[in-house]
Formats: C-alpha cells, structure tokens, sequence
C-alpha cells in the first residue's frame, strides 16, 4: 500500500498511447489523398488496419509494474528462473507467489500456466517457458516461441482477460537471437488480434532500453501505422511469415503430411466456379481431353517415392528464393502498369484477382520481374480459395504472355496457387486465344483446363461474381457496351453459364 499522498510506482495500461497514435502526426493531407488512390496497389499480408494497431502498445519499463489484467513471466522448467524479469515481479508480488507457484509442478517449455498477481497491480501473472536456442534445432525453437506467446493469448482469451502485459520471452539466458523472436512474437500477436481481437482490448508489450529499437523497427512490419509505412515495410518482411495463425511453416512437414502418392486429391469436385457448365467452346472432343495414362503415372509416382518427395522439397526451397527476391526488389514500376489487382469477392466468397491483358507491355519490360511481382502479390491471395478474371479485352501482339513464360510461371509457383485457385474467366476471348489456350492447357500444364472459362460478355461473367465486387478498367466497359450492350446493376442468372 502506497503511502497517503504517494504517486504509485505502478502504470496504468489505459494512460499509455498506443502503437497507431506515434504516427498520425506524421501524416499530412498529401499523404492521405495519395493513400487512397493507391489503396489497389500490393497489399502486405500485414495490411494496415487502425482497430487492430490501436490495441497494441510499445513502453520501455518493468513488465511488472504494469496495471493491466494480466502480465507475462518467463522463466524455466522448474518456474525458478533468476532473470530480471522474475526477480522483479517476484519481489513486488509478495511472497505467496512462491507458494502459489509450488501448486503447478513446473510448465514445460512452449506452455502457459496462471497464477494470481497478489501485491501487483495485475490481476493475474501467465508463466512461460521460452526454448533454448542452438541453430541446428533452430525450427524446433521457433514452433516453441511460437506457442509460448500463442498460449498466453489463449488463455487471456478463455479467462476473458482484457489486458495482456508481454514480458521479451526470449531471455537472453536462453539465447535465442533478438531480431528472430521479436518477429515471431509480433507476427504471433498480430494474427490472433485479426482473428479473436474482439476478446483483447490492449496488448502491451514492455521492452529494456536495449530490446526497444529492435520492435521499433520491426512493429510497422505487423502493425503498419498507414498505408504508406505498409508499402514501405512490405520488402523487409521474412521469407517465412507462417500461417495464417503465425505459426512457422516447415515445408518438410508439409511434404511428410501430403497426400498418399497416386490418391485422388480433396476437393475436385467439379469446383469451377459454381457456373455448373464448362464455358470452353472448343476442346469437348476425346483427344482434347489427353490426360496420359493415369495408371501408369501413379505406378511411377510410387516406385519413384523418395525421389518425389525430394523434388517437391527442391521446388519448396527454389520457390521461397524467389519469395525472398519478390520481397527485397523494387518492383514499383510493375506496380505502375495496374496489370493485377485484387478486387471483391465472387458469389461464394472467393478472393477476385484481376489481370488486365492490355496493360502488360510484354516487349518493354523484364518478365522475370513481373514473374517477381505476381509471387510477391499472390502469395498471401493463394493461401485461400481465389479466382482469376483474365480481361483479354482490345490486346495486341505486344499484350501477349508466351507459353514459355507461362510454363516458367506455373512451375515456379508454390502447389498452394494451384489447389486454391477453383476458376480462370477468360473475357473477351478471341479464336487465337482459344485455340492457345486449349493447346497449353493441354499439352504444357495439367489441371488446369476444367478450371478455364471463356466469357464473351460481362453478362455471362455477372453470373458468377457480382458487378459491384470488380473494378473494370474504362476500356473493358467501353468495348463491352458496344459489342454486347450496356450492362446494369443486377442480372438474372444468365443461361448460358
């Protein structure tokens, strides 16, 4: 108890400025007008959201002396751990913390554990267990940070807990890298905030002098303050950003848990679309239906199984280089051409990607950058179910991907492109390209012709998404009008498709 009069030593959460308010002042009118037209271009997968920045907190001091419902002690196996982040809360908790703490039996490295927060101001203190780092287990490491923090949250959420206060996990008894951590840590945050921020008001996280420019520079990667610092952190995030919880993702456990070589895959269920009938006008006969002899690719498969497995692991390894690559180059003057954007949604929920063929000036620019930029745009789209609307609409010969360049496209990209996308709407097809789709669907790629759909006007396209989830380009709505009438607001269902 603080003497009468006495200011108290302890911080209240609510009194501290939050992660979003540190840059308000840095944007002026300019910025904002610039922002909104921008808002289509590359969005990070960490893309700027206020509500959730405004939950999260920065403050250099003592995790214990924080007046919050529940704070965050790492320690050892045994919960005895002499690092200053105990001691401290230790001795403000008062002795029965000691007492408490003999009840639990100790907390395995990666789990969380609660106790009362006694003389803190805190409600509550969650104990964790931090891994010990040596580089040759370094995976092992991550996936325990990664449930140190994710079990905290969990259990701020199940004992409905508006506040949490985070302690840097990491000791540096236990010599995990700072950088490293503080990824994983904010990475981990960020996602159960997208997901469950509705059950947490206020994450704080409490850092030394030392641990502070290492979360400034790092909080606008997770927690862009703006869509500018978004687009500025974009090409300084990792290679591996985990899953859609946070968690590291270790490609050889993908391979170890895939399908059984030679079994039909899930979900191939006539997914296309939801239109109930292939659009293609050509290649219905039995020859354009050239699949190979199925049986004997599957003997293959099996008799070859530790080399399969090797070569999927081979095109893991080269697709994350190009990852990387996509992240760290300067690929604004793709950006520029508005040749793909994400849009709405189609009518069973699906992300709409859009490529606008006109705007691809094949013989003036690098493909391999434009390679780089739809890696660096797609590969947070394709870890959902998404569709491709493919406006071929008034393209030239100088508007024209090759097959070549297709092919490298599509054996570059990560198996998650290929599962998830369910549909391609190729509008405003003409002969040629008909003919040359069907030739590489064919011939070049695999699985991918059930999913084509050639669309001669919107309204057919209409059937399938709705006009207010697509931004067109002037040119498409134009020509569109003219060859087929203007369209409106709503359709029925159009017959055709």
């Amino acid at each position: 108890m603080d003497p009468l009069g006495a200011p108290s030593q302890f911080v209240d959460v609510d009194t501290l400025p939050c992660w979003s308010d540190s840059c308000e002042d840095e944007l002026d009118s300019s910025d904002i007008a610039t922002e909104k037209l921008q808002e289509d271009t590359v969005r990070s997968p960490f893309p700027h959201n206020k509500d959730i920045s405004g939950k999260v907190v920065l403050w250099k001091g003592d995790v214990a002396l924080l007046n919050c419902t529940a704070i965050v002690n790492t320690s050892n196996e045994s919960l005895t751990d002499k690092n200053p982040v105990s001691e401290s809360i230790f001795m403000l908790a008062g002795p029965d913390l000691k007492e408490d703490l003999q009840k639990l039996k100790g907390c395995r490295t990666g789990e969380a554990k609660l106790t009362k927060g006694f003389n803190l101001a805190a409600r509550f203190i969650i104990h964790t267990v931090g891994p010990k780092y040596k580089s040759r287990y370094r995976t092992a490491a991550e996936s325990s940070l990664y449930s140190c923090y994710r079990n905290v949250l969990q259990l701020a959420k199940e004992q409905s807990m508006s506040s949490v206060g985070f302690c840097v996990i990491n000791s540096a008894k236990r010599g995990y890298p700072l950088e490293d951590a503080t990824h994983i840590a904010l990475r981990t945050v960020r996602r159960f905030l997208e997901i469950h921020g509705d059950t947490i008001e206020k994450v704080v996280f409490a850092v030394s002098e030392l641990e502070e420019a290492t979360y400034q520079k790092l909080l606008p990667l997770y927690f862009p303050r703006s869509l500018k610092e978004e687009r500025r952190s974009l090409p300084y995030l990792p290679a591996d950003i985990g899953n859609a919880e946070g968690e590291p993702v270790v490609p050889e456990r993908q391979i170890r848990i895939s399908e059984k070589p030679g079994a039909p895959e899930d979900n191939q269920e006539e997914e296309d679309g939801g239109l109930g009938v292939d659009l293609s006008f050509i290649g219905s006969h039995a020859f354009a239906r050239m699949e190979g002899d199925i049986d004997k690719q599957r003997r293959l498969i099996l008799q070859g199984q530790l080399s399969e497995a090797a070569l999927q692991k081979q095109h893991q390894r080269n697709y994350n280089r190009w990852l990387c690559q996509a992240r760290s180059e300067d690929l604004s003057d793709i950006a520029s051409l508005k040749a793909l954007y994400q849009t709405g949604v189609d009518n069973c929920g699906r992300t709409v990607m859009v490529v606008v063929g006109r705007n691809i000036p094949v013989t003036l620019i690098d493909m391999d950058k434009a390679l780089l930029y739809f890696i660096h745009v797609m590969d947070h789209i394709a870890v959902k179910e998404y569709v491709l609307v493919y406006f071929h609409t008034l393209t030239s010969e100088y508007n024209h991907l090759d097959s070549d360049f297709l092919k490298k496209l599509y054996d570059v990209v990560d198996v998650k492109y290929k599962r998830n996308l369910k549909a391609v709407y190729f509008v405003h097809p003409t002969f040629r390209s008909k003919v040359s789709t069907w030739f590489f669907t064919t011939f070049s790629v695999s699985g991918l012709k059930d999913k084509i759909h050639h669309v001669d006007s919107l309204h057919q396209l209409f059937s399938a998404i709705s006009p207010e989830q697509i931004d067109f380009p002037p040119f498409v709505l134009e020509y569109d009008a003219r060859e087929n009438g203007p369209y409106y607001t709503s359709y029925p269902p159009s017959p055709d498709l």
